[in-house]
């Protein structure tokens, strides 16, 4: 039996959102998974805010940051983070959805390039992050035993 791309995608972002407790803690869900491309949202609570009253950066951060993870192991290749940023442009407020959309920009032999673009419930545009990743050989699931 085959696998299409999408399937190896689905099975590897459910795989890895099964075991991330960060992603849990932060109520993270996926919403749309595709090979490179995923949409990945949370709703900013009130244990989210920092002392200003806007969502903590590092908050934003972990959302993109998981977005990016997913993208880049959704082709079933071990995948790690190599380097990142983030430019914070408008700050997330209490009750805001904000709705991370990873895609792959490039991915070249064991290195690929992905950027994240958080925005809240109304399309206003809240962080720009881009991060670079690293294969680090091995498949993160075992298709034989799906």
């Amino acid at each position: 039996m085959t696998i299409s791309e999408q399937e190896v995608a689905e099975i590897c972002v459910r795989t890895m959102l099964a075991s991330d407790q960060a992603a849990h803690n932060l109520g993270l869900t996926v919403d749309q998974v595709a090979a490179g491309h995923v949409i990945v949202s949370m709703l900013v609570t009130e244990n989210l805010l920092n002392g200003l009253g806007t969502c903590h950066g590092g908050h934003i951060f972990t959302l993109a940051d998981c977005a990016f993870a997913f993208a880049c192991n959704s082709r079933n290749q071990m995948t790690v983070g190599q380097h990142c940023s983030i430019t914070y442009v408008n700050p997330a407020r209490r009750n805001d959805r904000l709705i991370a959309v990873a895609k792959e920009i490039s991915q070249q032999g064991r290195s690929g390039l992905y950027d994240v673009r958080i925005a809240n419930q109304d399309g206003l545009v809240v962080a720009e992050f881009r991060g670079h990743s690293r294969a680090v050989g091995g498949q993160f699931v075992d298709m034989e035993q799906v």
